[in-house]
């Protein structure tokens, strides 16, 4: 899935993990009809912007989709659950 660059920001002001196929990839060419269920163990990586992040789907196979998060000030939006959470936080902390 590619993201144009206001929506994938859109996604991680949110919190929601925006994840991308590598280069040449598809629905098609993965074979993926939409009623699949997918598994990401986002606790077991050490995030890192740009990262290649498994996916495994309920057919058994895994797939290797690219990270979205393009800086590491995404990364704390998404630990924090969305950049609403972290200025609150930040809000917070300055009291």
């Amino acid at each position: 899935i590619s993201y144009d660059r206001i929506h994938r920001s859109n996604l991680v002001g949110m919190g929601i993990v925006p994840l991308q196929f590598q280069p040449g990839e598809t629905t098609e060419t993965l074979g993926l009809t939409g009623k699949e269920r997918f598994t990401i163990d986002m606790d077991a990586l050490d995030l890192k912007p740009g990262m290649d992040v498994p996916v495994k789907l309920s057919t058994g196979k895994t797939i290797t989709t690219k990270l979205r998060f393009d800086t590491p000030v995404e990364l704390e939006y998404y630990r924090h659950g969305g950049i609403l959470h972290f200025v609150l936080r930040q809000l917070l902390a300055a009291k």
